[in-house]
C-alpha cells in the first residue's frame, strides 16, 4: 500500500466559504436534497452540491498521472467506483486509447448524464456490491465517493474492490487532522457518513484487507 498524489493536483482549484456553506440556508434541508444524487445534487446551486458539474478537462491531469503510475496500457481494464458523469474515465481513455473502463455510481441521474464517450460502460449501482467477477480489473479506483457510506457498507465495499481487482487500487477520501479541518469538512460536505482521521482510516484498510493506494483529502 502507498500513498499516492493524483487528486491534490486539482482539490484545491476551487475556493470555499466554509461558513456560508451552514449559514445560507438550513443545512439539514440541503444535505436532504444532495443525499438524492439527482439534479440538486450535480447541477443544482453551489450550496447542495457541485453547482453545475460540467467537463472542464481537469482530470486529464489526474488521468495521465495513474496511466503513470499503474503502468496502463490499451486492452487493459480499469473500474472507477463511484464514476459520477464519467470525466476521468473520459480522460483515462484519452490518456491511453485502448483501455477498457467501466463505471458505477449510485447516482440515476449522474450515470444518464455520464459523457457519452464512457455512457455505455458505466451503470447504477452500489460500491458494497459490485456485478463484476473476481480478479476482472487491472485497476480499481474510487474518488471521493467511499466517505459517503455507512460503516457496513463501507466495510464492504473495500472487500469487493479487492474482490473484483487484480492487485492495483486506489481510493480518496475525505479525512482531517485536526479540529479546524474538523470543523470545516463537517461545514462543507453534504452527503459524508464517515467522519475519520488518517489514523482510523488506515485502521480500516488493516481491518478490511484493503491493499491497495490510498490518498486523503483534507479542508484546511
Amino acid at each position: 500500500m502507498a500513498y499516492q498524489d493524483f487528486v491534490s493536483l486539482i482539490h484545491k482549484s476551487t475556493p470555499r466559504d466554509y461558513l456560508a456553506r451552514v449559514t445560507q440556508r438550513d443545512k439539514a434541508e440541503v444535505a436532504e436534497l444532495a443525499i438524492q444524487y439527482g439534479v440538486d445534487y450535480w447541477d443544482g446551486g453551489r450550496d447542495t452540491g457541485y453547482g453545475g458539474y460540467r467537463y472542464d478537462g481537469r482530470w486529464r491531469k489526474v488521468a495521465d498521472a495513474m496511466v503513470a503510475a499503474y503502468g496502463l496500457k490499451p486492452g487493459m481494464r480499469v473500474l472507477d467506483v463511484g464514476s459520477g458523469k464519467g470525466f476521468l474515465l473520459h480522460d483515462l481513455t484519452e490518456s491511453c486509447p485502448g483501455l477498457e473502463v467501466a463505471g458505477i455510481d449510485i447516482s440515476t441521474y449522474a450515470v444518464e448524464h455520464t459523457l457519452e464517450s464512457v455512457k455505455p460502460m458505466c451503470r447504477v449501482g452500489n460500491a458494497a456490491s459490485l456485478p463484476w467477477p473476481d480478479n476482472h480489473f487491472d485497476l480499481v479506483i474510487s474518488i471521493t465517493t467511499l466517505h459517503n457510506l455507512y460503516l457496513q457498507d463501507l466495510w464492504a465495499a473495500f472487500g469487493e474492490i479487492q474482490r473484483v481487482g487484480k492487485g492495483q487500487a486506489y481510493i480518496c477520501v475525505e479525512a482531517y487532522r485536526n479540529e479546524r479541518e474538523k470543523v470545516n469538512l463537517m461545514y462543507w460536505q453534504l452527503t459524508c457518513r464517515a467522519f475519520h482521521t488518517p489514523e482510523e482510516w488506515n485502521f480500516l484498510f488493516e481491518k478490511t484487507g484493503y491493499s491497495g493506494d490510498h490518498e486523503f483529502i483534507f479542508f484546511e
